[in-house]
């Protein structure tokens, strides 16, 4: 048999946001499917109209368009495998319903919310499987003319998969190796709601995943417990030639202590767990995302890439081509990957660095204009170049170089405590002198200037600049004190001095 074409897919249900783990998930598919010349397809699974949320769909495409994640097949795409949102394929899945019926291998149940509730209260553990179905309201129990009587009478019900008892259900993963499941710990799953005519997640992907020719079915470790069932439904169906292989990934954990990942641990700790920023539409709760708090997406996507899987090199920062290169599933790790979200700021910080000046230049000019400074650009990113190994994010550049721009109204309590001393005035009207007499203010004479002056006059060379600093920044931080002076040129320079001077009496 020739080898099937990888295809694989990212299949969301639009019920919020996307959490990161989510995303985690895309992007393994993602590497997974360039890595062997395949396909990703964007399946939008909407069979629960309860938990639909509006727009939660165009947040799911606008975050994979930040973060470069592209898909070949699948909403907002389109395909030879259309559509891919399953609320507009209910009729597909009718038609294995039905057969499942045909074969005896599904049945119809009309037990309502509240007589499964009493049967849970009266049965210690109760699931709906091979013994305790026969108490039931279903197909098994009632004859044909009793169940079709109930059907034209509009009476809701529900199909159920109908396990077998006792079977040990193999499921082959690609992480985890082969995994041995008892069918006795299986309920039987409800396969197709009559109500609104549409199948429940665990038929409709296993119909989508087969019409799609879906090969490899690389998801999270929660649904490592469905497997059986979709094992037994491409059995029951007669595709088990076709079935694709799984690989059921990591959970992301908790910075600290027990527990996956959640959006609580985000808000406790202040950093996100979506990729965008998220309104609720129907509390209005706003949620941070990694774009919106100055997030690279590239680092995003790198961070993400080593949450649970190792490249088998010595370093940390990849290319999205890198990461393709490397990737394989067999270096994914079966345990839970803790979320360094510190982590994630090192990231950051680091494609910050080597992103060009002219880059963050221009990621700053929003800033700028916000604040109705104008400046040359070729200053801004020579300003941005003395100062980006100092940030995390671009929305740090303004505390980081606001003095360039804006004398300081204020100095640091602290800064003045420590850096200002009782011989610091007269030493900064010297200063000022010596200042005034300089024609060329560029960084290298200045500073040649007034070394020279304060050895002459036997200075103590951290008193003058820290003061100097302090008069001229309002605060002991900055780059080298005459790259600053530079920019600032010498009448600003002077008139700061002077201004420090009267404050700081």
């Amino acid at each position: 048999m020739a080898e099937r074409k990888v295809r694989v897919r990212f299949a969301p249900s639009p019920t919020g946001a996307l959490h990161i783990g989510g995303v985690r998930t895309a992007l393994y598919n993602y590497l997974f499917a360039k890595k062997h010349g395949g396909d990703l397809l964007l399946r939008i699974e909407d069979t629960d109209s309860q938990r639909f949320v509006p727009g939660a769909e165009e947040y799911i495409i606008e975050s994979f368009n930040w973060l470069g994640i592209k898909f070949d097949e699948g909403v907002g795409i389109g395909g030879d495998h259309a559509p891919y949102r399953q609320s507009e394929r209910k009729d597909i899945y009718k038609k294995y319903v039905d057969q499942l019926l045909a074969d005896g291998l599904a049945y119809i149940a009309f037990d309502t919310p509240e007589e499964l509730e009493a049967k849970r209260a009266a049965i210690p553990n109760f699931q709906y499987d091979a013994r305790t179905r026969m108490q039931g309201v279903n197909s098994l129990t009632l004859s044909a003319e009793e169940v079709q009587k109930r059907i034209d009478n509009g009476d809701k019900y529900v199909v159920r998969i109908k396990i077998e008892p006792n079977e040990d259900v193999e499921v082959h993963d690609l992480i985890r190796g082969k995994v041995v499941i008892n069918s006795n710990i299986l309920d039987d799953k409800v396969l197709y709601k009559a109500a609104d005519q549409l199948p429940t997640y665990h038929l409709a992907n296993i119909v989508d995943d087969h019409l799609m020719e879906i090969s490899h079915v690389i998801r999270g470790e929660e649904w490592l417990p469905s497997a059986p069932l979709h094992v037994l439904l491409y059995r029951y169906l007669g595709w088990a030639d076709t079935m694709p292989q799984f690989a059921h990934l990591p959970l992301l954990l908790k910075p600290e202590g027990n527990g996956k990942l959640s959006k609580r641990d985000g808000d406790r700790l202040g950093f996100p767990v979506f990729p965008l920023q998220w309104k609720d539409p129907k509390t209005g709760d706003v949620s941070s995302g990694y774009r919106e708090s100055g997030y690279l997406p590239e680092a995003v996507v790198n961070f993400l890439a080593l949450l649970g899987w190792n490249p088998g090199i010595d370093r940390e920062i990849f290319s999205m081509q890198e990461l393709i290169d490397l990737f394989s599933l067999d270096r994914v790790s079966k345990s839970g990957a803790r979320f360094d979200y510190e982590k994630g700021k090192w990231f950051n910080h680091e494609y910050m660095i080597n992103k060009s000046d002219e880059e963050v230049a221009e990621m700053f000019m929003p800033t700028l204009k916000e604040k109705g400074i104008e400046c040359p650009f070729d200053t801004v990113k020579y300003i941005v170049s003395l100062v980006k190994s100092r940030i995390n994010f671009a929305n740090e550049l303004w505390d980081q170089t606001s003095f360039f721009f804006e004398a300081p109204t204020a100095y640091d309590e602290k800064s003045v405590k420590k850096r200002w001393k009782e011989n610091s005035p007269e030493m900064m009207r010297q200063l000022i002198e010596v200042l005034k007499g300089i024609d060329d203010f560029s960084a290298e004479n200045a500073e040649k200037v007034v070394m020279d002056w304060i050895a002459k006059n036997e200075y103590n060379t951290g008193l003058v600049m820290n003061s100097f600093r302090l008069t001229v920044v309002g605060e002991a931080k900055g780059p080298h004190m005459f790259d600053i002076t530079a920019i600032i040129g010498k009448d600003e320079t002077i008139a700061r001095v002077e201004r420090a001077l009267e404050a700081l009496k």
